[in-house]
């Protein structure tokens, strides 16, 4: 495997760690009420915990200062929106746990997350490997 195979595969394990705890371990009361409003605190506060994340995790794989910037900026925009959309999808279709649409909606965040991360991995390797 050459060397850039497995620092590739290290950053996708380090991304998906990352998001796992920043979507699930450290998310506040004031990061999870309110999501179906546009301009909201929180969410702006959940998409830095993600972007402070992706600095450690880019670090980690030896990204210079200025990709690592230009990347977490962009990650923090998407997953604001992102976040955005299904607090007001749920919002508006009055979706909560017990209701199969919730789901659906959390798996389809979740899935753009995780393509964001896929296109954050092709930018390291094209700008920064």
């Amino acid at each position: 495997m050459t060397g850039i195979v497995g620092t590739l595969l290290l950053l996708f394990c380090l991304l998906q760690i990352k998001h796992m705890f920043a979507d699930f371990y450290l998310q506040t009361p004031r990061m999870l009420t309110g999501r179906g409003e546009y301009w909201h605190l929180g969410r702006a506060q959940h998409a830095g915990v993600h972007t402070v994340g992706s600095v450690i995790t880019f670090a980690v794989v030896g990204a210079p200062a200025l990709f690592i910037l230009a990347t977490v900026a962009v990650e923090w925009v998407l997953h604001y929106h992102i976040d955005y959309w299904k607090g007001q999808h749920c919002d508006r279709k009055e979706l909560d746990p017990s209701k199969a649409a919730f789901w659906r909606a959390t798996g389809a965040d979740q899935a753009m997350h995780q393509l964001t991360y896929v296109a954050m991995a092709w930018a390291w390797v094209y700008f920064a490997a």
